[in-house]
């Protein structure tokens, strides 16, 4: 496939095979429970509870992220794992973020694996480290810059 024709849009109902599909082929943050996360979440999440995109390589769907609006987080960003390294997961991280921080929140948190290339991928993008969040989550947090648009 391709890596010149990467396009970034807000996901659809449509999308959510190809979405689930890049969930559970994730090498690192595996659900434990494949079933914990429903179509229906992933539905939710669309627009009622928060806002998700996807990106696309020569028409197929490799990485989607989702802004959760109640309580300022990023629910989930996952990327094929043959289409690390291209930017993909930056570039929905930014959507997702510009999103929270254009609703006028301060700040935007989330949580994943320790000692993994996420905690790894957010650590260099700026996200501040916290505590562990439970005994298997790792907490962040990113602060709106003080050079935010309004």
């Amino acid at each position: 496939m391709p890596t010149n024709t990467l396009t970034f849009r807000r996901a659809t109902p449509d999308d959510i095979s190809s979405m689930s599909h890049i969930r559970l082929a994730v090498k690192e943050n595996i659900l434990s429970n494949p079933r914990i996360i429903t179509p229906q979440m992933y539905l939710d999440y669309l627009d009622k509870l928060g806002r998700g995109w996807v990106c696309e390589n020569a028409g197929h769907i490799v990485g989607f992220s989702y802004a959760a609006h109640e309580d300022s987080s990023i629910w989930a960003l996952f990327v094929l794992p043959e289409q690390e390294g291209l930017g993909i997961g930056k570039q929905l991280l930014n959507l997702a973020t510009d999103y929270l921080f254009g609703l006028g929140n301060d700040q935007i948190k989330l949580g994943t694996t320790p000692n993994t290339r996420a905690d790894r991928f957010y650590a260099a993008s700026g996200w501040e480290r916290g505590e562990m969040k439970n005994a298997k989550e790792v907490a962040y947090v990113l602060h709106k810059p003080e050079n935010y648009p309004i």
